[in-house]
């Protein structure tokens, strides 16, 4: 195979940027969008959800700024918070900011494992937390369509959590992700304290230069 034509790498690139700017998380619309900013016929040139997702790290890789940082490594801190107060639920980071990526909206997404969506919400009520309850549509391997509930609430440092709420068995299989098929990353409250210590670090000899 080869090497992506310059259209479909600008493509790729102006999807990443929008889907960073925006907040934009539906790849299709993004690469829409992306094509008449560009005022080009994409048909044939559309670049893939990996190929959005590599530039949209690259991006931010570049684009690194103080302000950016701090918002990763403040995000990083919200979302093991969260993980930390609903352990019980062994609550896992997915999503962008799990990719290193921080868009302009602060939303965290969690995945969490119970027998009932309806006690994750008595026991957020519980704890004075109004949540809003949506579904998810996910594909299973086998090609079945999977209805998860999830539930939106606001969490700490005016963040926005978003957690879908899987059957206990959930745990064993996450569902295929939009990026490129395979089981959808997920990170425990481990894995997110090292991605913390590593970002502090970051931080920190960033500005020590």
């Amino acid at each position: 195979m080869g090497s992506p034509s310059r259209v479909r790498l600008e493509l790729a690139q102006e999807a990443a940027r929008i889907m960073l700017d925006d907040g934009i998380r539906d790849f299709g619309l993004a690469k829409r969008k992306a094509a008449e900013h560009l005022g080009v016929d994409a048909r044939h040139e559309m670049p893939g959800n990996l190929e959005i997702q590599d530039a949209a790290i690259e991006r931010s890789r570049l684009f690194a700024s103080p302000a950016s940082r701090a918002a990763y490594r403040e995000r990083l801190e919200a979302a093991l918070i969260v993980m930390e107060r609903l352990r019980h639920l062994e609550p896992r980071l997915v999503g962008p900011l799990l990719q290193g990526l921080v868009e302009s909206q602060p939303l965290i997404n969690l995945h969490a494992f119970a027998e009932t969506v309806e006690e994750v919400i008595l026991e957020l009520g519980e704890r004075g937390i109004h949540c809003e309850s949506g579904e998810r549509r996910y594909r299973s391997r086998q090609g079945r369509e999977q209805r998860i509930p999830f539930l939106a609430f606001s969490g700490p440092d005016d963040t926005d959590i978003e957690l879908t709420v899987f059957p206990l068995d959930g745990m064993r299989q996450a569902p295929p992700s939009p990026v490129d098929g395979r089981p959808m990353a997920r990170a425990t409250r481990v894995d997110v304290e090292r991605l913390l210590a590593e970002a502090s670090a970051d931080e920190a000899a960033v500005t020590a230069d």
